[in-house]
């Protein structure tokens, strides 16, 4: 068997990320009509990173941010998505997500695979202001969605305001105060008219 080309080992890893697309997470889409795949998910994150740009804090490179979320939930493709207020088992989805990590990236060239490994490794770990404000968004974009659809995955998993706070919020306050600022706000809002005190 011959070894594959460079363009082969790439024209692999594009095929298989188009498996992101069968990815069905539980956030709706804005209109409710359905539930978003990762794909999608991933880039309209990108969108949220270059229409909200303003909102970074210094030392955030907006280039590098579009590129972790274009990249960071690749892994679904093996790991699938995971809910936030779902019941989780944070060590097996990290192990599942790892090993997903490594055949997906592995798909690529060597030079690449590292190069997109280190970015998303770098998204993971929310150690750098480029990636706290990339993983603020990707707290950010779900509450925006389900104030837009009238609750979304709010109202499937029986969210109160304080777990979204809790999950959601402290994540988004880290790279984007006034996002959570806003996001507040409006979900307060929310759960008053849904349950009037």
């Amino acid at each position: 068997m011959t070894e594959k080309s460079r363009l082969d080992r790439q024209i692999d890893f594009l095929v298989e990320a188009c498996k992101l697309k069968n990815t069905i997470r539980a956030t709706e889409l804005c209109d409710g009509s359905r539930y978003e795949n990762s794909a999608e998910h991933s880039w309209h994150l990108t969108l949220y990173a270059l229409v909200l740009s303003d909102q970074a804090g210094p030392g955030v490179e907006i280039d590098r941010v579009i590129r972790m979320l274009i990249l960071h939930d690749l892994v679904e493709i093996d790991a699938g998505d995971n809910p936030i207020f779902g019941a989780l088992d944070h060590a097996a989805i990290e192990a599942d997500e790892q090993a997903a990590a490594d055949r997906i990236f592995g798909l690529l060239p060597d030079d690449q695979r590292d190069d997109l490994r280190a970015i998303w490794e770098e998204f993971e770990a929310a150690e750098t202001p480029s990636a706290q404000f990339a993983k603020s968004l990707d707290r950010f974009q779900p509450p925006i969605q389900n104030l837009a659809s009238g609750g979304g995955s709010w109202t499937d998993f029986n969210v109160s305001e304080q777990q979204i706070h809790d999950r959601v919020g402290s994540k988004i306050a880290i790279g984007a105060p006034a996002l959570w600022d806003y996001a507040r706000k409006r979900i307060a809002d929310f759960f008053a008219v849904r349950d009037p005190s």
